[in-house]
């Protein structure tokens, strides 16, 4: 019995083109304190998601926000003219703050789960933690938060006047120990009456 040959029929699809309009990336300045923003995207973001500051007509970010948005792509920093990478950026806010990066590591961890987190230095603490959904202005708080790497020095002395502070702010005190492997732990630690 003959066998005849088959033949292979492809499927002719249209060619589409597409086309995704990315947004550019906001552009912001690095300074000694802050980084600031005057763009409308900048203002569009914090209205949106509540990210840096609004001073001025200015976004101002503290380093922990502009180091997670420049991981997520939303901001690109600059000093003076050039454009800051990722660990340069980190390397710049190493040389004013030490802990940053245990700061940084609890903040995206945190922000990554939904908590808005906000400096707290009025406080005497690193951060204001809100708890999912919440903004600030329409409720408080409900943590003050302490990050601290695992080989770092906490005296009780240490700890009581944090937990001291958190009280008398009528919040609790949340304390967040990174390992040497980027682990995080986190305590609560809230007052009981007996």
């Amino acid at each position: 019995m003959p066998v005849k040959k088959s033949k292979k029929i492809r499927a002719k699809y249209p060619k589409v083109k597409k086309t995704v309009k990315l947004k550019p990336a906001i552009k912001a300045m690095f300074g000694s304190e802050s980084i600031v923003s005057a763009s409308k995207s900048a203002v569009d973001l914090y209205s949106q998601s509540l990210f840096g500051e609004y001073i001025n007509k200015r976004i101002h970010y503290s380093f922990v926000e502009a180091l997670y948005l420049v991981e997520k792509g939303k901001i690109e920093v600059y000093s003076k003219s050039k454009k800051l990478k990722f660990n340069d950026l980190m390397d710049k806010c190493k040389n004013i703050d030490k802990k940053i990066n245990t700061k940084f590591m609890v903040y995206r961890d945190l922000r990554n789960r939904g908590y808005l987190l906000k400096t707290a230095l009025k406080f005497g603490a690193d951060f204001r933690v809100y708890d999912k959904g919440v903004r600030p202005g329409k409720e408080h708080a409900k943590w003050i938060l302490y990050p601290v790497s695992e080989s770092s020095e906490f005296t009780w002395h240490d700890f009581s006047a944090k937990n001291r502070v958190a009280h008398s702010t009528k919040k609790n005190l949340l304390v967040a120990v990174v390992d040497a492997e980027g682990s995080i732990t986190y305590y609560e630690i809230a007052w009981v009456r007996p």
